[in-house]
Formats: structure tokens, C-alpha cells, sequence
């Protein structure tokens, strides 16, 4: 019998941590961790070509938020999204055909002379029967409805994107958060809040979106909830690497505490 056979139970644990782990733990992290922040910064560029450009400009503000959520209540959902996210999918003397006409009050008569062309030619391809979620503007009363008042999102999508959301994110950060628990000599004032911090800004995240179609003034916690959300994951992400691969890599340092049963 060798000697590990005969370790006591007690130490069967000791080095349980990420600077102690094998190789091939730590490459299971690691692929992990890196496609999750591959996925974090899609999901941001995502945010910037639609939220981002709810506004017809480029870049995040208060005032795409509360386009996205509570609306445009001066214009209609068809102009926003035209002067927005929707922007460069059509040449602008087009798009400007179709904003007039939204402005004249949206005849059908117009719609069947002049307007019909151009939205067969520039909108169709995506906005169709077996677009799936987006309307399908081959019919004039689809059309017609985005022509009213903008009222940013609505409460059917707001519930589907919450759900989806609140299970999705929840998982990606507790295994962000199982990995950044085997992590050693940080502080507990330092790493309990990283790891509750995702599950309340995510909660705080949710909650905004209501708010903020309720009423503009809360806009500005969708922010504050996202900011929070980003750096909570950089934290765990910057220390989780850094332990696997500069302490218990390159600079070869041992650990033998146990991050499972104390911290």
C-alpha cells in the first residue's frame, strides 16, 4: 500500500484551492472562464448596436435607456427605430420617405403608392412571416402599428427577457462564483460581497427595466446595475486566473489550505 493510501481523512482535502489544483483542473476553469468573458464582451457590443443606438447615436446614454424602456412618447416606434438601431440598413433618402409618411399620419393610400416599394426592397428581407419574434412588415396593418406612439418596450418582452435572464445569468455567475471560491488569502470582507454581488445587481438589473417603464427617472439604475454586474465578473475573473497561473504557475508557489471547508 503506498503512502497517500494511508493519509488520513482529515487531509484528504488539503490544497483543495486554485493554486494547488492539477493541470487539468485548472485548464477546465480556465476554458471556462475565458469563453464566458468572450460571451460578456458580445453581449456588450450586442447592448451598443441596439440599446446603443436607440437614440440615433452611437454609445450607451440615459437617453437610449429610456427610449429602449419607457419610449419615445414624442414619436413612433418605426421613426425611432429608424433614426436608432435600425439606422444603416437603409439609404438615407429612403429611410426619410418612410419617416414623412409616418409624420403625415400613415395612409394606406401612400403606403400602397410609394412606401411599399421601398419597405419590400430595404425591410422585408428580415421583417417577413418566418422572422420569428420581429413583425412582419409585408402587411400594411404590422407596419401601421410601429407608426404610432413609441412606448419603448412591452410588458410581454419585458417578462420574456426577465426570465430568460434571471435563470441564465444566475448559472453563468455561480460556476464564476464556484471557481472564485477556491481561491485563497482574499480577504472576507473583500470576497463574500464578490460573490453575492452578481445575484443582487442582477435582481437590481431586472427590477430597473420595470421601473424604467414606468418611469423614466429610473434609467439611470440600469447603469448602476450593469456597472455593478461588470465588476463583481472582472474581480472573480482577475483573481480566479491569476491564482491558477502566476502563483500556481509561473512562480510555482504551493498552497496547502483547504478552500472548501474554511476560508
Amino acid at each position: 500500500m503506498s503512502n497517500h493510501d494511508n493519509v488520513p481523512v482529515k487531509y484528504a482535502y488539503k490544497g483543495a484551492n486554485l493554486i494547488s489544483f492539477g493541470t487539468s483542473i485548472k485548464l477546465l476553469f480556465t476554458g471556462y472562464l475565458t469563453t464566458i468573458a468572450a460571451g460578456y464582451i458580445m453581449a456588450l457590443i450586442q447592448i451598443l448596436f441596439t440599446h446603443g443606438m436607440a437614440d440615433g447615436q452611437f454609445g450607451l446614454s440615459l437617453n437610449d435607456i429610456v427610449y429602449s424602456y419607457y419610449g419615445d412618447r414624442s414619436g413612433s416606434v418605426l421613426e425611432s427605430k429608424l433614426n436608432g438601431s435600425m439606422k444603416y440598413n437603409a439609404p438615407d433618402e429612403e429611410r426619410f420617405k418612410i419617416i414623412q409618411w409616418v409624420r403625415d399620419g400613415a395612409s394606406e393610400q401612400e403606403y400602397n403608392t410609394t412606401i411599399k416599394a421601398v419597405v419590400d426592397q430595404n425591410c422585408v428581407t428580415c421583417h417577413n412571416a418566418d422572422a420569428g419574434s420581429l413583425p412582419d412588415f409585408s402587411k400594411f396593418e404590422n407596419l401601421q402599428k410601429v407608426s404610432e406612439s413609441s412606448h419603448g418596450a412591452t410588458f410581454q418582452s419585458l417578462t420574456r427577457l426577465s426570465h430568460i435572464h434571471l435563470f441564465g445569468i444566475s448559472f453563468i455567475f455561480m460556476f464564476v462564483g464556484l471557481i472564485f471560491s477556491f481561491s485563497t488569502g482574499i480577504p472576507c470582507y473583500y470576497k463574500y460581497p464578490a460573490i453575492v454581488m452578481p445575484y443582487l445587481f442582477l435582481l437590481i438589473d431586472i427590477a430597473s427595466w420595470w421601473l424604467t417603464k414606468l418611469s423614466p427617472h429610473f434609467a439611470w439604475l440600469v447603469i448602476v446595475a450593469g456597472f455593478g454586474l461588470g465588476l463583481s465578473f472582472a474581480f472573480m475573473w482577475c483573481v480566479s486566473m491569476y491564482q491558477m497561473w502566476v502563483l500556481g504557475g509561473i512562480r510555482k508557489q504551493s498552497d496547502r489550505r483547504n478552500a472548501i471547508l474554511r476560508d
